[in-house]
């Protein structure tokens, strides 16, 4: 059978064995998008991305949702990804995606003029101890905080990711170093605000603010992921945050079709970026169902567009 979209989620959301919230959320969301897609008349599947047996040439596009398992199996999902790139085409392009994975974009986003936290980069296997990776930071790039956050630069849900002070180095030396053998690492200045006032999500889609929300971690934490405690509540941004978040997507070399832009107040009380997703972002349709339709006829308008060409 042929489709106009699959949405693409992992095993555990596929059939889950049981029923929580959680779980419930992801299925609710991913049912908005296809109600709204199939009420403009397109066919629409849904489809773990590691299907062996699903052929992807079967669908004109895939669209990207749940898919939170790639980073513990990424080379198991980067081999897919190459693969089905060729064969079908993802919403968004393959071209974005494979950009937005590493947080080496922050940096690309930053040489156009999007303010980032202040961000130091350890790439793979170099020679170097955290204390000495901190002091660089504090030397080239003029970190002020006592207080760092260690992370992956390919990640979520706040994998490997470590807030601590820098009398306290030794304590995540090893940990360090077992990481930068494989992967490429960012040191980051804490950013107070985060936990004092919360992070922005806002959605953005085909380049115009829809909804946003507002997360905030639990006491005693820093993490705003919901996987650690935190909090989500609908939030109703200025017109100064919506301004920042469209500038976000606007940088990007092309126009994303769907995008969550998380912001937050940076330490000297300016709007910055904390992260861009336009991979596989959590968009809280649950609070904002109308926002469903509004993606539904982006993607709509999209293949429309195509077969005029």
């Amino acid at each position: 059978m042929a489709y106009d979209l699959v949405i693409l989620t992992e095993p555990r959301y596929l059939n889950p064995k049981e029923s929580n919230p959680y779980v419930d959320n992801v299925i609710l969301e991913d049912t908005l998008v296809r109600e709204a897609l199939e009420k403009l008349g397109l066919k629409v599947t849904r489809k773990s991305w590691d299907d062996n047996v699903f052929d992807w040439t079967s669908s004109k596009h895939a669209l990207f949702r749940a898919t939170w398992d790639y980073f513990d199996r990424y080379d198991e999902f980067f081999k897919w990804f190459q693969k089905a790139k060729s064969q079908t085409n993802f919403i968004n392009s393959a071209e974005l995606i494979s950009w937005n994975i590493d947080k080496h974009y922050l940096r690309d986003l930053e040489n156009k003029g999007v303010r980032i936290p202040t961000t130091m980069y350890v790439e793979p296997s170099t020679q170097t101890t955290l204390e000495r990776s901190i002091h660089d930071a504090k030397t080239n790039l003029g970190f002020k905080t006592e207080e760092l956050v260690l992370k992956p630069c390919i990640a979520g849900a706040a994998r490997h990711t470590y807030k601590f002070n820098v009398s306290e180095w030794t304590k995540y030396e090893n940990i360090f170093q077992e990481l930068i053998s494989n992967e490429a690492m960012m040191l980051q200045e804490f950013q107070k605000n985060i936990v004092d006032e919360g992070e922005i999500s806002m959605m953005v889609f085909d380049g115009k603010f829809t909804h946003a929300v507002l997360k905030i971690a639990k006491a005693g934490d820093f993490r705003v992921q919901d996987d650690y405690g935190g909090t989500v509540h609908s939030y109703l941004p200025s017109a100064e945050e919506i301004a920042f978040a469209e500038k976000v997507v606007k940088a990007c070399s092309e126009m994303p079709l769907y995008a969550r832009v998380d912001i937050f107040k940076d330490n000297d009380g300016h709007w910055a970026l904390a992260e861009l997703e336009i991979f596989e972002p959590e968009l809280w349709f649950r609070l904002h169902p109308e926002a469903a339709k509004v993606l539904a006829e982006s993607i709509y308008s999209k293949m429309m567009h195509e077969k005029a060409f």
